[in-house]
């Protein structure tokens, strides 16, 4: 029914039900259903990964966190060059369909690297391209299908779609090594041809401007390098680059969290892909009334939130309570964690960014996120190996409240007050 309206907008008396749904336009319902159905092939395979390779090719702490945040920042660049080629010639969605189809094409991959740790990281290294590729341009479709003074619903309606594949992407993964033992090259074919699925949901049904929006003019420029560059020079921009740089400081990735849950709570192998089930519920039950909420009180009050939970999150791991409440209670902050950062961080950086360079400035905030965590999980893989998994833990929860104090510090002048509406 959504997708069928995906470049319609809504028509109708304004009755309460309909105002609150107008705002969400058929594009962004388009989105985030190949987000969904993208989340279940790439949960599938997050799921069994930290597993394999930890426990089945016996790489110690400082191996996976390399390998984990290296093959996230080593591509961390490519958003920009990917988000200033849409921009420039205004082709975001392709350029997003190029990342989906490239992440596809990774999990057949998998297949081919068999136990070389090298030829996993290549593969990995091309899943996260993908995913670094189309990131920033499937975000600046959002924002430029939304008014600005609803972005942090469009992105929570978006996020909590996207949660629904992440929820059930474990799930799938968890179904077929049960059918067929532990036979992860099943998985990786399953999870291929689902990500398969989403390039066609995405040829098929995303805009790239919706009815009523005027296309580019023959006589106007396309945006140069020079431009691109000088996105910085805002103090508003910078600004909110600089924050989302520090914030991925204070993130260690999922893997290291659930690989500390299964090591506190001593689960069994099988249950491991499960503990994503718990944040991604957590993210599907939240996301669109905290996106509803970060309009309404201000989007940085919620963030802050997010990390407040994040340290939560750590000292539970590091603390000496046991026990299937004190799991429950840590996936569940993990999940809020998510919901207040993920797509808020953005809705929050999207007003400030001008039109014709929102892909690119997006591109700018993520790469930002993205080096940081490749420092942040070295940091955090030495520091297991050296200190332990609690002392580390411990200190990552010292970072987080040290991170959020300079966010503070960056972001509260310029981003204190609610969102107005502005004209675009």
């Amino acid at each position: 029914m959504y997708l069928s309206t995906v470049s319609r907008p809504v028509t109708g008396p304004p009755g309460p039900r309909r105002r609150r749904f107008a705002m969400v336009s058929g594009n962004v319902v388009a989105l985030g259903t190949v987000s969904l159905i993208t989340d279940v092939s790439a949960e599938m395979v997050a799921a069994v990964l930290p597993l394999y390779l930890v426990l089945g090719l016996q790489l110690s702490p400082v191996a996976f966190g390399v390998l984990d945040g290296v093959h996230t920042g080593a591509t961390a660049l490519l958003r920009v060059v990917g988000g200033f080629v849409a921009d420039r010639f205004r082709r975001r969605k392709l350029v997003a369909g190029a990342g989906y189809a490239l992440s596809a094409v990774a999990k057949l991959g998998l297949l081919l690297a068999g136990r070389s740790v090298p030829a996993i990281g290549a593969v990995i290294a091309v899943d996260r391209l993908g995913k670094g590729i189309r990131s920033a341009p499937r975000d600046a479709l959002i924002t430029l299908s939304t008014p600005p003074e609803a972005l942090g619903r469009a992105f929570g309606v978006h996020r909590a779609m996207d949660s629904v594949g992440a929820f059930l992407g474990p799930l799938a993964a968890f179904a077929v090594l049960l059918a067929v033992g532990q036979s992860y090259d099943a998985v990786f074919v399953t999870s291929f041809c689902v990500a398969a699925l989403a390039v066609v949901v995405l040829v098929l049904f995303v805009r790239e401007r919706l009815d009523g929006e005027p296309a580019d003019g023959p006589d106007e420029p396309r945006v140069s390098v020079r431009e691109a560059f000088g996105l910085l020079r805002g103090r508003p921009a910078r600004r909110i680059v600089l924050a989302a740089a520090l914030l991925g400081l204070g993130t260690i990735g999922d893997g290291f969290v659930y690989l500390l849950l299964q090591r506190r709570e001593d689960l069994g192998l099988r249950w491991f892909p499960l503990l994503a089930v718990g944040t991604s519920l957590a993210y599907l039950l939240l996301a669109a009334p905290l996106g509803v909420l970060a309009d309404r009180i201000g989007r940085l009050p919620v963030v802050v939130g997010g990390y407040l939970a994040l340290g939560a999150t750590y000292l539970l791991l590091s603390g000496p309570v046991h026990g299937w409440p004190v799991l429950a209670l840590t996936l569940a902050l993990y999940g809020t964690f998510y919901v207040c950062t993920d797509g808020v961080l953005i809705a929050l950086a999207g007003p400030v960014l001008p039109a014709r360079l929102r892909t690119t400035g997006i591109a700018l905030v993520q790469t930002g996120q993205a080096l940081a965590y490749l420092v942040s999980s070295v940091l955090f893989g030495l520091a297991w190996q050296a200190w332990g998994p609690q002392n580390a833990t411990r200190a990552a929860a010292l970072a987080v409240a040290g991170v959020l104090v300079g966010t503070l510090l960056l972001l509260a002048p310029p981003f204190r007050s609610v969102p107005r509406r502005v004209s675009r």
